[in-house]
């Protein structure tokens, strides 16, 4: 069984560096983030048309030459139990996946790493890791989590990136400093501007 599918991007030059890529939306989310770039993924994502995986299988083995990559984006991938036989399947037609997540689910990412069914992970690091870290997020967060999704990035086990939304409603310069150092042995740190 897959998870569902709710949106889908046929081309993208920005969601992964150096790609031409599909991107898929899958459903929900277990965090709230008052400046979330896509609530309808995740408050009212049964209203949203399913879009069936064969189509976009299709459109990836038809488009091969040009298209060489999918995003698995959300909501937040990482909920979804059957994420990994997702990913198998793109693998199976000799994709390469990206994955963009919270960094909640460090065990299915670790899983996702040792089976070789991802190879890039893009976190989203949405505040320092204290107390902040719900308030920006919407819910109470276990920040032991984040920190061992962090580490496990860090590992280098994978390539990836770790991004933070910059909303001066909830991230200040301090708190922006404060995640760079957590993120001091990371490759690429990308602060990302709220619009």
């Amino acid at each position: 069984m897959l998870p569902p599918i709710k949106g889908f991007i046929r081309n993208t030059l920005i969601d992964w560096e150096g790609r031409i890529a599909s991107e898929i939306f899958l459903p929900g989310c277990n965090f709230r983030c008052p400046y979330c770039h896509s609530p309808h993924l995740v408050v009212c994502a049964n209203t949203l048309e399913e879009i069936p995986f064969y189509s976009v299988r299709e459109y990836l083995k038809e488009n091969r030459a040009w298209v060489d990559s999918v995003v698995i984006s959300g909501g937040e991938p990482t909920i979804h139990p059957e994420l990994e036989s997702l990913a198998s399947e793109f693998k199976s037609i000799d994709v390469a996946v990206k994955i963009d997540t919270n960094g909640s689910n460090p065990k299915l990412l670790a899983s996702l790493i040792d089976k070789r069914l991802v190879d890039f992970i893009s976190m989203d690091v949405k505040a320092p890791l204290d107390e902040k870290y719900s308030q920006v997020a919407g819910v109470p967060v276990d920040l032991s989590l984040i920190g061992e999704s962090i580490a496990l990035l860090l590992s280098g086990k994978v390539d990836y990136e770790f991004r933070t939304t910059v909303c001066s409603l909830f991230t200040d310069e301090e708190d922006i400093v404060r995640i760079a150092k957590t993120l001091a042995r990371a490759k690429k740190y990308v602060l990302q501007e709220f619009r």
